[in-house]
């Protein structure tokens, strides 16, 4: 079984949340676990979603059935990242204003959950170089292991 499929996005996931953290760390100047979520430099959910098609893309050729399923995929999440989320977090923004000072013990919503197209191109940036260095790796290692055996 070929578990680069699975190991690739979650790779993926990792790098573009460990570079998330570290910019909103030394832009709050602490460690922002608060900060951990939706939204922010890069995006995970592009990075996530462009390794695994660029991975179906190099393993599979873009003819094939599941790269056009990858593609698909992924255009629903960037384009849910780009508008949906952020108009969600525009809403909370105004509900904040309103409700907190209407109900006692009101916790706010979270206001930042979409993504700019900055941060989305730098997710996918990181997913398809991901996907490339992932799979450079085990085409290394496989060919190692070839010319043991």
């Amino acid at each position: 079984m070929d578990l680069s499929y699975a190991l690739t996005p979650f790779i993926a996931w990792l790098i573009a949340g460990g570079i998330k953290f570290v910019i909103n760390s030394i832009r709050a100047k602490q460690l922002a676990f608060k900060m951990i979520g939706y939204g922010g430099f890069p995006s995970n959910h592009s990075a996530i979603v462009s390794s695994t098609a660029t991975l179906i893309a190099l393993r599979e050729g873009m003819d094939h059935p599941a790269f056009a399923v990858a593609i698909t995929l992924a255009f629903i999440v960037v384009l849910d990242a780009s508008s949906l989320r952020r108009q969600v977090g525009k809403l909370a923004e105004v509900l904040n204003k309103h409700t907190v000072h209407l109900e006692e013990g009101y916790v706010p919503l979270r206001e930042r959950m979409g993504h700019t197209r900055i941060e989305i191109a730098a997710g996918v940036v990181t997913g398809v170089a991901t996907a490339f260095s992932v799979n450079a790796w085990l085409m290394t290692l496989l060919h190692k292991v070839s010319l043991l055996g």
